[in-house]
């Protein structure tokens, strides 16, 4: 009988239970765990709607803590935002019981704060009980607001931990695996909306300077163009006056021809903004250039920073454009000033080096590894220098670790892309706290280099007899060229087309040197023209000029030798410079 009767189910193993009655048991966890995924996948998709319909990725993170905290049933949430200079965090915006934190407030970026822990930690810091915790101290008003367990996820952009989205609750325990997988998914939501609103900007300010490039570089062809004229003919004006030794006549014509070089100048440095400057690589003997370099400092940035100079003996010239690499030097030293706001030490120093590069970080596989003779400029400072993660995008356009308005991310991407263009490469090694060396790598000048400079500037007898082929669609350019020419005792053929000057030159040949402006107007280029006469001529020197051509840097990749490029404007002494640069590098 008692064998027959019923059990109650409270007896019976659950592994003797029938499957059914297991079933009924769990059934209402499955369903409540259920109801809470979907719970969090209806908010997520909330702050998805909202990441993509709000154009200003702000308003969505002022949104985003109260959305997850309701979503997660707790009493606090915070968004915090690493500085550009990577040792503190900013509080964006903040939802319910924060400790006291508000937006708009700063805190350190150390292991010993909590945001500062996940940042640190690159993955999802739990905290189940405060009073327990020993990682790292709590926030101050956290016990008087009772909160007492803590959840922080790192939000990311391209692999870097940029920022830290963080939840409080006031019970124990209550952030477990689902919560942290809600808050990690709602983290990179925001982290998507930032990088989209990033990359848009850059792209928005890469057109804007793209479209002052172009704008740019067609006014300064134009413009050049005209300031040739004027320096040239003033130029002339003043050998007249000198022969009739009419004083009051060269003080007015010096002033104006110093206010056409001002002008010239500033042509310059609107190419150099929209980073369309051509490249004249010429000998740049270091022992002169760092030390002119470090008086012209000395005045500009201050008796706090020191400046010292060190050109090892017997270092060469290197191989470059001394425009850009002035420009380059100032560059790093203006980040070097930056980083040394209450004073320090800016150290320039260079000296030659044989063989392939084997000690230089950084160096990519395409750099000047094969190069037999190079010079290494070195410019270290003392300053605050730069965390890891700063260090890696250093390099990148747009880039910067300064406040809003106070820099444009360009300096340190335009010296990167002036040493590659050189030939050369480029490496930065930067400790905090302790400062940071940017090393150049430059083409050392070598004996054949040294043809380029064998004539000196006022000595023009040796181009006596030269015969000239001349091709400038100007016409008062080309007059003003033909003159110089003729000045010298060439004979110049002078063309306003390509094609003119084609005819001539296979009909008569024997020229002893091509002069060609690169942009001719319609039809063909003058870099095309010069490559046709080469291979139909191969010992015909080609000298280039021009005031603005972005097409300069793809051609010379083409062209059958290193041709020279005379810049406008330029002057009667420049010109006769330049032909013999010409005549030495087919020599």
């Amino acid at each position: 009988m008692g064998r027959n009767m019923p059990l109650n189910s409270d007896d019976v193993p659950d592994e003797e239970r029938p499957a059914q009655v297991v079933a009924s048991v769990e059934h209402p966890v499955r369903t409540a765990g259920a109801i809470r995924q979907a719970h969090f996948y209806k908010q997520l998709s909330a702050l998805a709607r909202q990441a993509v319909d709000l154009t200003d990725p702000q308003e969505l993170l002022q949104r985003a803590p109260a959305l997850v905290a309701q979503a997660l049933d707790c009493d606090g949430a915070l968004v915090y935002l690493l500085e550009p200079n990577h040792l503190e965090l900013r509080i964006v915006s903040t939802f319910g019981q924060t400790a006291g934190l508000n937006p708009g407030e700063f805190v350190a970026n150390r292991v010993d704060v909590p945001p500062g822990f996940v940042l640190a930690s690159r993955r999802p810091v739990v905290v189940p009980d405060w009073s327990r915790e020993d990682r790292f101290a709590a926030p101050a008003g956290a016990p008087q607001l009772g909160l007492k367990s803590g959840l922080g996820v790192p939000l990311f952009d391209r692999g870097q931990a940029v920022g830290v989205l963080s939840v409080g609750s006031t019970q124990i325990n209550h952030f477990g695996a689902g919560e942290q997988e809600f808050l990690e998914a709602a983290a990179s939501v925001l982290a998507t909306s930032l990088q989209r609103a990033q990359v848009e900007a850059q792209l928005r300010q890469a057109h804007k300077m793209e479209c002052v490039g172009n704008l740019t570089g067609g006014i300064a062809h134009d413009f050049n163009n005209l300031l040739t004229v004027i320096l040239g003919n003033l130029q002339m004006a003043q050998e007249h006056l000198k022969a009739r030794e009419d004083g009051h006549g060269l003080e007015l014509l010096q002033a104006a021809i110093g206010a056409s070089r001002r002008a010239a100048d500033l042509t310059g440095k609107l190419l150099a903004f929209s980073r369309r400057q051509m490249l004249v690589p010429s000998r740049v003997p270091l022992g002169d250039l760092l030390p002119s370099l470090a008086d012209l400092l000395r005045r500009t940035l201050g008796e706090k920073i020191s400046i010292l100079v060190e050109v090892a003996p017997g270092c060469p010239p290197c191989l470059a454009d001394r425009v850009q690499l002035e420009s380059a030097l100032l560059n790093i030293a203006i980040n070097a000033r930056d980083a040394m706001p209450e004073g320090g030490t800016l150290s320039f120093s260079c000296s030659v080096s044989q063989g392939p590069v084997v000690d230089l970080p950084q160096v990519a596989p395409d750099g000047p590894v094969t190069r037999s003779s190079w010079v290494r400029i070195r410019v270290t400072d003392t300053g605050f220098g730069m965390s890891e993660a700063v260090r890696e995008r250093a390099f990148e356009p747009f880039f910067t670790t300064k406040d809003a308005g106070r820099g444009t991310g360009l300096g340190l991407s335009s010296v990167y892309g002036f040493v590659r263009q050189s030939s050369g490469d480029i490496a930065l090694e930067s400790v905090p706290g302790t400062g940071t060396t940017v090393t150049m790598l430059l083409p050392a000048a070598d004996d054949d280099d040294a043809a380029l400079a064998a004539l000196p500037p006022g000595n023009t007898s040796l181009l006596a007899g030269l015969r000239v082929l001349l091709v400038e669609d100007d016409a008062e350019v080309r007059d003003l060229v033909q003159q110089f020419l003729e000045s010298f005792k060439c004979h110049v053929s002078a063309h306003a087309s390509a094609a003119s000057a084609w005819a001539d030159l296979c009909e008569n040949g024997a020229f002893g040197l091509l002069i060609t402006d690169i942009e001719l107007g319609t039809g063909m280029k003058g870099t095309e023209f010069a490559r046709r006469a080469k291979l139909r001529f191969p010992d015909l020197p080609v000298l280039l000029n021009s005031g603005y051509s972005n097409y300069l840097s793809d051609e010379r990749r083409e062209a059958p030798g290193r041709w020279p490029l005379l810049r406008k404007p330029f002057s009667k002494e420049a010109l006769a410079e330049a032909v013999a640069r010409a005549l030495g590098a087919d020599i």
